[in-house]
């Protein structure tokens, strides 16, 4: 396999977590079967996970970071990756470690057979609220728009950057990923992965803007498939 992959990793105040996700990842990247690298996203952390950040990518080649001004929140920390990435894959990961980067080796199988391969999350470490809320949030979102993803939110993802730079971003995007792969005629393997309970630090997410969110974001989704433009060429003269 020729390709080479790039880690986007969104970081906002999460300094009691990263010491442990760099050696979890360091071990990831001396066992992957292709070359790759991490890009942190710091996103206006105001704790010191900028320092902690720039102290590793100093001393690790395998690590670069991007600081974005202020927070802007995931789906534009997610975007600003994906920007930045010339790899021809692009791995997400957060830096909580409720997934972990040595399940990135499940995927490297099925490339470049598929455009994306997601998780999903085995026997939830998670609370009572996030697991009911997430639960609830991805049936509404299933009978919605019928994406046939069962666990859209997994935070460990690859996809082939070529895909990945096409996805029309909006606010809330990070919730329909492998939708918007799909939307693109795009092919989506589903894994079966581990989860862990949160590292270190606290979880950014509640009832609220798990509930409410995905509620508006889901109907922003439903509006923009159908005004989505899409066409095949069935014949042409050169």
């Amino acid at each position: 396999m020729n390709d080479a992959l790039t880690i986007i990793v969104p970081v906002f105040n999460e300094e009691e977590s990263l010491p442990l996700f760099f050696k979890e990842m360091d071990k990831f990247i001396n066992v992957a079967p292709v070359a790759s690298e991490v890009l942190l996203i710091n996103d206006g952390s105001t704790d010191e996970s900028k320092s902690i950040i720039k102290k590793k990518c100093h001393n690790s080649a395998h690590y670069r970071y991007l600081a974005l001004d202020r927070n802007y929140g995931l789906s534009t920390a997610i975007k600003a990756g994906i920007d930045q990435c010339t790899t021809s894959l692009i791995g997400y990961i957060d830096a909580d470690l409720q997934t972990k980067p040595e399940d990135f080796l499940l995927y490297f199988e099925y490339f470049p057979r598929y455009d994306m391969v997601n998780g999903i999350r085995q026997k939830r470490q998670d609370s009572f609220v996030k697991r009911f809320s997430s639960k609830f949030a991805n049936a509404y979102r299933r009978s919605m728009i019928d994406d046939g993803i069962k666990d859209t939110c997994c935070t460990l993802k690859i996809l082939k950057t070529s895909c990945a730079k096409k996805i029309p971003f909006f606010i809330g995007m990070h919730r329909f990923i492998p939708a918007l792969i799909k939307l693109q005629n795009g092919t989506i393997k589903q894994v079966p992965i581990s989860h862990y309970s949160r590292c270190a630090g606290t979880s950014k997410y509640h009832l609220w803007n798990r509930l409410v969110g995905p509620f508006f974001d889901t109907l922003a989704f439903r509006w923009m498939r159908s005004r989505n433009i899409s066409y095949k060429i069935a014949d042409r003269k050169r």
